[in-house]
């Protein structure tokens, strides 16, 4: 029986994370992640076509991994302000779990190379987008939006509002302060409020 490799993909992206998290996407070579690690070059060569593709890879995963629970969170109740709020907590719950994967997603596809990415992989992304844009309009249509305004109001409610909460103390280095779920979900509780009077449309 073959052994298992004893560098998988796994361990590889994980490395690659922090060395996004701590130097940015500059910081994710083919040769940096081999060392970080500890891994033979032709590890890397191996399992990714080249840097295009490991920064793809190390994007698409964290991402993904995100809005899983992103994506249960809007499917969690029948009522949809309690589904918005439940999606608002994961942003900030998620991102206190997962500090460094958090800090890599403050970037965008583009700083990891997305213009020089294979075919499959803008696929991926393009599927991951679509799917956050489908959820979105379909809370905003549960709670009655009658208008592009207010469906803007639900994205920023269920999208911006959170990333707001934890955008600046991840860009500090700082830990996120104890009261951010509830914050987070106050804040887009209160703009699910599409009359303005504490409830969503009949």
């Amino acid at each position: 029986m073959a052994r298992p490799p004893r560098f998988d993909t796994s361990l590889l992206l994980d490395a690659a994370v922090q060395l996004a998290a701590e130097h940015g996407p500059s910081g994710v070579t083919m040769s940096a992640v081999a060392a970080a690690a500890g891994a033979p070059s032709g590890s890397l060569y191996h399992r990714f076509a080249g840097r295009s593709a490991l920064l793809a890879e190390v994007w698409l995963r964290t991402v993904e991994r995100f809005q899983e629970g992103y994506f249960a969170a809007l499917e969690s109740s029948p009522d949809p302000r309690a589904t918005g709020r439940a999606a608002a907590r994961h942003v900030v719950a998620w991102t206190r779990a997962h500090p460094r994967e958090a800090g890599l997603l403050l970037y965008g596809a583009q700083d990891f190379g997305r213009e020089d990415w294979a075919p499959e992989y803008r696929r991926r992304a393009d599927e991951g987008n679509r799917r956050v844009g489908a959820a979105t309009a379909k809370l905003a249509d549960a709670l009655g939006a009658r208008d592009a305004q207010e469906a803007e109001r639900v994205t920023l409610a269920v999208i911006d509002v959170p990333l707001s909460v934890v955008r600046r103390p991840l860009r500090a280095g700082a830990p996120l302060p104890a009261h951010a779920e509830e914050l987070a979900e106050r804040c887009t509780d209160a703009l699910l409020s599409l009359r303005g009077d504490g409830t969503s449309a009949d």
